[in-house]
């Protein structure tokens, strides 16, 4: 295992950033930076043992200054949506920026991912970690509470990607950690021939903005039914309310058996380069987002311009919305109690 540092380029304002690259013994690297605590690239190998980056970005530090598709960037403090940037806790009334039509979207117009993060890097132990630290003061963004917050990547000699997050706070607040990493496993041009299972029955219907109704629906019958191993492209532009409205896929599935362990969510398979990415986590549920907002405007690695589908998003998460849903699984952190959660990108081939 080995950590290696080097210069990633200034913020605006002469701040220096940092590019952490972890490699195990099979070569596997994972490069993460401070800025955004954001995963700036991974390199797993193909079935010819050829190893690729199978990541969404870019190569300078530049373009993640700018607005982007928060290309493997932490979220937080809360990630996904906030139906009209509002909510409820503690007899307050909480308001939020409005980043995505009505909604609060990913933490807001400075959320986690444009933060610059502090990073320990640990060569020892089970793999190559980069633990990053951030404190979230009170009313960041409309938060409540002096959020603390670590999140640890691990890269494993069995070739697993691990987050482990936790955050405490001095104040009740909201709170619900993600990664947004695009992949395509392979040379494509999109990830539409990506065979995808997701180990859920239900998935949360949306409305015209994308917030979850409150319903928890079953899979069976629809163009979200992902129980089985499933091209992505094979029922994408079925006329279905719920595809047209995302443009494609972006929505949350309930998980069958969320616990403290990290359980198998979802599969990923690219039949022409043999990679496979297994996605478990310890949280309620996934969000696949097939990069439906991608329009080709934003140019990234090697020059390649990122259009519709050029990658996909597993962001293993609370569910959305979920301060305004008092059904939903709680989001809420209180004084005193420790907020955790795991997600392991595990790669092989076939």
């Amino acid at each position: 295992m080995t950590i290696t540092e080097q210069p990633f380029g200034r913020t605006a304002d002469g701040t220096a950033i940092l590019c952490y690259t972890l490699t195990n013994r099979q070569g596997l690297a994972a490069a993460i930076m401070t800025y955004g605590g954001i995963l700036v690239a991974l390199r797993t190998p193909d079935r010819r043992g050829q190893l690729a980056d199978v990541t969404l970005g870019f190569d300078t530090l530049a373009p993640y200054l700018r607005d982007h598709a928060y290309f493997g960037a932490l979220i937080g403090r809360y990630g996904n949506r906030i139906a009209h940037g509002t909510f409820p806790l503690a007899g307050q009334t909480y308001h939020l920026a409005r980043n995505n039509g009505p909604n609060h979207l990913h933490g807001g117009l400075g959320g986690f991912d444009k933060r610059i993060w502090h990073a320990d890097p640990d060569p020892a132990g089970d793999g190559a970690s980069l633990r990053l630290t951030y404190l979230s003061r009170a009313g960041e963004e409309g938060f409540p509470g002096n959020l603390q917050v670590t999140v640890v990547y691990t890269l494993t000699d069995a070739n697993a990607l691990r987050l482990d997050y936790s955050a405490t706070t001095d104040q009740a607040t909201v709170i619900n950690l993600t990664n947004h990493t695009y992949f395509n496993l392979g040379a494509t041009p999109d990830i539409l021939g990506h065979e995808l299972q997701l180990l859920a029955d239900r998935f949360l219907p949306v409305d015209a903005t994308l917030i979850p109704t409150g319903a928890l629906a079953p899979v069976a019958g629809t163009p979200l039914d992902f129980r089985r191993p499933t091209a992505i492209g094979a029922r994408i532009h079925a006329a279905d309310p719920q595809l047209l409205r995302a443009g494609g896929y972006d929505h949350t599935w309930a998980l069958d058996r969320p616990g403290s362990e990290p359980r198998p969510a979802a599969q990923v398979y690219d039949p022409s380069s043999g990679r496979v990415l297994d996605v478990s986590t310890t949280q309620p549920g996934v969000q696949f987002y097939s990069g439906n907002m991608l329009d080709g405007t934003l140019t990234g690695k090697a020059g390649r311009r990122y259009s519709k589908h050029s990658g996909l998003c597993l962001e293993a998460q609370h569910f959305p919305d979920s301060p305004n849903q008092p059904q939903f699984p709680s989001t809420v952190l209180a004084p005193g109690a420790t907020y955790r959660q795991t997600t392991l990108y595990q790669f092989s081939v076939r």
